[in-house]
């Protein structure tokens, strides 16, 4: 098909320069595809290129402790990418002897490993006729085809699955797949695309008719919940604090952070110190509190922001096990987290 022929030519003479796009070791391609899950190519390769790095081969991987691996996957987002990660990693080591599946069918069976990502290790490093369908791949084909049903729908899902397997290069599904991506995140890209010089414009629907701005379709997800986190900093005299690992399928799962109080809105300095002079970590202890941030920082995730605090509290001693401040990085903690770390310096 001249779609097919043109995606094709254009990739040929316009790909990035990538490492992952110089293998076809299942574990480099399984590696990068996970880690560009929700995430663009300039912030996920200098993360691929830590993991290989740190990481060379999926045995490295598999006897890494989860909290290194969730250290160096430390701002990526989507922790459950990196405990997947890790987790299909020993599986591979433990029950297959190193060895990746070889086929679309037995992939899916990983941990952490849906139709998408099947498909892009089967085609690219086993040849296998199976296309790929990515947030890129339903923006190019939705415009170009004018497809109004919703990507986010398993009608959707379906139906471009189907298309995009009739459209690929049977002789070089890898080629095709690669090339599809490619086009949709550098030529035909969400916003503002070029569509004056795109070799698929004279027969592009969604351009001739001026929808380019309207598709793809996507239902609306539900309003996001509004939740306010207020940490608790302690800073003792002999310059210890507390960090605590969050436990539970919720987010950050494995992750640490400082004591957490949540709280039905936003509190201010004195009802707060009220608030929580029963707290077990301050029942029956002099303590100073001390706002950091006076304007709350906003987190937004998929479906939730959180509108939070920082409080940082002075005191004597701590009535638990504390770990020393300059210790403070070697945890692997929420992005929010972080950045809180580094801008307090401590």
């Amino acid at each position: 098909m001249i779609f097919t022929k043109i995606v094709t030519r254009w990739y040929s003479n316009n790909k990035r320069i990538l490492p992952w796009r110089q293998t076809k070791d299942p574990y480099y391609i399984w590696l990068s595809e996970i880690i560009l899950q929700q995430t663009q190519v300039k912030q996920g390769l200098p993360y691929y290129e830590a993991f290989v790095s740190k990481y060379p081969s999926v045995f490295d991987l598999a006897n890494a402790k989860e909290n290194d691996v969730l250290k160096l996957w430390q701002g990526l987002g989507y922790y459950s990418r990196a405990r997947n990660l890790h987790t299909t990693a020993k599986h591979i080591v433990s029950d297959l002897n190193g060895v990746f599946p070889n086929n679309y069918k037995d992939l899916l069976k990983l941990k952490g490993v849906g139709d998408y990502t099947a498909s892009a290790i089967a085609s690219i490093c086993f040849n296998e006729n199976t296309a790929v369908v990515d947030g890129n791949v339903y923006r190019v084909l939705s415009r170009y085809f004018e497809i109004d049903t919703p990507i986010n729908s398993s009608k959707g899902a379906k139906e471009f699955k189907d298309l995009a397997q009739k459209l690929i290069d049977k002789k070089k599904p890898a080629e095709f797949n690669q090339a599809i991506m490619e086009f949709g995140a550098v030529q035909c890209r969400p916003k503002n695309p070029d569509c004056n010089i795109c070799p698929l414009n004279s027969g592009c629907m969604a351009f001739n008719k001026n929808r380019i701005h309207e598709l793809p379709f996507k239902i609306k997800s539900a309003k996001a919940k509004k939740r306010h986190f207020n940490f608790l900093v302690f800073i003792s005299k002999d310059q210890k604090t507390i960090l605590e690992k969050r436990e539970g399928k919720g987010i950050w799962q494995n992750l640490y952070q400082f004591p957490l109080i949540e709280t039905t809105r936003e509190q201010s300095n004195g009802s707060f110190k009220n608030y929580i002079k029963s707290h077990h970590l301050l029942k029956n202890r002099s303590f100073e509190l001390v706002l950091y941030n006076k304007d709350v920082i906003i987190h937004k995730l998929s479906h939730q922001h959180l509108y939070t605090k920082f409080w940082i509290i002075n005191i004597d001693t701590l009535n638990v096990n504390g770990i020393l401040v300059d210790e403070i990085r070697d945890f692997p903690v929420p992005i929010i987290i972080s950045n809180f770390i580094d801008a307090f310096n401590f």
